[in-house]
């Protein structure tokens, strides 16, 4: 068990907690979930140790082995693969080099003798001898194969590290294990690992996650931070935002039902206060109605931005036809011959575990880069808007305000400062925060400006790679229901399950040997025993 214990953090004037107490048992899993800026991540690292409260305290039950998904990807170029994964137990791996050290000595002395037997028995109680193997087990759980396992960390891609990283965190059964974004920069597959693994998982487990399809299939509590305190509900993601929305509900109608009361009681006292044969009725109503209060709801710090998109005219029936496309980026063949047909009114999800190549083929279709072969035609009544997953190049060095960098976006005669705040302060950029200077925003800011410059557009095909990326989840939700009532065309990819089953009325998943190319809901493709079979057919072909 971990518990936290009066913790109080102060940054300056901002209290981020205040007087928090809380329990993590084992045999559960946490999902940590708040607002931007409420301090998930913060929370985090105060029970892992690396912060320090100004006040209170973090008990660990004396012998528990706590494990944490680090952050930094470079900490361990110099490492092998599976040696960083083995750190993640960093009793075990002292051993495990303690031991290579003793035995390559080449005077070996009765004292290390009977240190290395120590160690020997040391090693075997913490399942030494399987150590390796249950290592690369997890490696090729999360498509890091067995031609990796023995090279260099500082040889993988930034993905990779990301996956050696998040097995180190799982390996060696930890009693606590705390999660930071586990699913950022994993492939759908691998994301589906980790929600088995971690539903196996029998020991204690706290994630922070913009996930809601994971936190959903994982968690058996919801931990909600707000106002810098952390409410506990029982459940997962789903039922605490029905719930908390139900009671929200509740308390307004019991609200207005009490107003009423009061009103009718107010009209009683007023009518025969001065009747004699009924004043005492009306003393009796009086202090009925000194007893009567209302429920005062403090709104939730949480702020749902408003996801509208409307195109402004219909597509004709000729849309987008990709013939034979090919691409090959750094040696490698990322697209291979893909063919595919779009028709109107198409919501199409992108997936396949090589995001590059979704990415290329986006490029591809915005005039962004050519193909090697093939060729693809627009039709003449489509106008497309587009979402890039590197969104530098305009927000980099700007330093208009947000006001001036959306201006050019807008259509002719709403390019007036009160129509732009209204665009705006739909993505919830509202009065001061409209003259931000664009080069200064956040990752999550940058993405709601993008989205609010494709609102305006009207465009009737939507090309979105990545969107959810750097989103809270308020965010991610308000985004997720505007693109379901959205009446035009849909080319994306997204990470997010939820969001892909939701939205996407077909799917096409690139492969290296060709596409698979689907009408039906994500979930129903994920399970259809004839994709599988095409998916390992098509895998193989190179």
């Amino acid at each position: 068990m971990i518990s936290a214990q009066d913790i109080t953090l102060q940054y300056g004037g901002r209290v981020l907690f205040k007087d928090v107490n809380v329990n993590f048992t084992k045999g559960n899993c946490y999902g940590l979930i708040g607002a931007n800026g409420t301090g998930k991540s913060t929370f985090l690292k105060i029970l892992a140790g690396d912060i320090e409260a100004n006040s209170g305290s973090v008990f660990i039950t004396p012998g528990e082995r706590m494990a944490v998904l680090k952050q930094d990807h470079f900490m361990f170029d110099e490492f092998e693969v599976v040696k960083t994964v083995l750190y993640g137990h960093k009793r075990l791996y002292d051993i495990m080099e303690e031991k290579e050290k003793l035995y390559a000595k080449e005077n070996f002395s009765d004292e290390d003798g009977i240190r290395v037997s120590e160690l020997e028995g040391e090693f075997a109680e913490l399942d030494g001898w399987t150590a390796e193997s249950n290592a690369e087990i997890l490696l090729n759980g999360l498509g890091i194969t067995n031609e990796f396992h023995y090279v260099k960390m500082k040889e993988l891609t930034g993905n990779q590290k990301v996956k050696v990283l998040l097995a180190q965190a799982l390996f060696g059964n930890p009693d606590i294990l705390l999660l930071d974004e586990p699913t950022n920069h994993l492939d759908l597959y691998s994301i589906k690992w980790l929600e088995d693994f971690l539903m196996n998982f029998e020991n204690t487990v706290i994630v922070v996650s913009h996930d809601r399809h994971f936190l959903n299939k994982i968690c058996t509590h919801i931990a909600d931070i707000d106002y810098g305190k952390i409410t506990m509900y029982v459940g997962n993601y789903d039922f605490w935002y029905g719930y908390t929305q139900m009671t929200q509900r509740q308390l307004k109608d019991q609200n207005k039902r009490t107003e009423q009361k009061m009103k009718e009681l107010q009209e009683f006292i007023q009518r025969f206060s001065a009747n004699a044969s009924k004043s005492k009725q009306a003393t009796s109503r009086k202090k009925l109605l000194d007893n009567l209060q209302m429920d005062t709801i403090k709104p939730s710090s949480r702020r749902y931005p408003f996801a509208n998109f409307k195109q402004d005219r219909e597509v004709g029936n000729d849309l987008l036809e990709v013939k034979g496309i090919s691409k090959t980026i750094d040696g490698k063949k990322v697209l291979n011959n893909v063919s595919f047909l779009i028709t109107p009114n198409d919501k199409v999800a992108f997936v396949g575990k090589d995001e590059i190549a979704r990415t290329t083929l986006f490029q591809i279709l915005m005039g962004e880069l050519e193909p090697d072969e093939g060729s693809f035609k627009w039709g003449v009544t489509t106008s497309t808007a587009y979402f890039p997953k590197d969104n530098a190049k305009y927000f980099d060095n700007c330093e208009d305000s947000l006001i001036d960098w959306l201006r050019p976006y807008a259509k002719e005669g709403e390019q007036y400062d009160a129509d732009i705040r209204g665009w705006l302060g739909r993505m919830l950029f509202s009065g001061e925060e409209a003259l931000k200077q664009a080069k200064v925003l956040s990752g999550g800011e940058r993405v709601r400006c993008m989205l609010c410059k494709m609102m305006i557009s009207g465009a009737n095909v939507l090309v979105l790679d990545e969107p959810t990326n750097h989103l809270d989840l308020e965010s991610i939700t308000a985004l997720n229901e505007g693109l379901i009532d959205y009446k035009g065309t849909l080319l994306f990819d997204s990470h997010d399950h939820q969001f892909v089953d939701t939205i996407a009325n077909r799917i096409i998943e690139i492969l290296p040997g060709g596409i698979i190319d689907r009408r039906e809901r994500y979930d129903e493709y994920l399970e259809n025993e004839d994709v599988i079979a095409m998916r390992e057919k098509f895998s193989q072909d190179e």
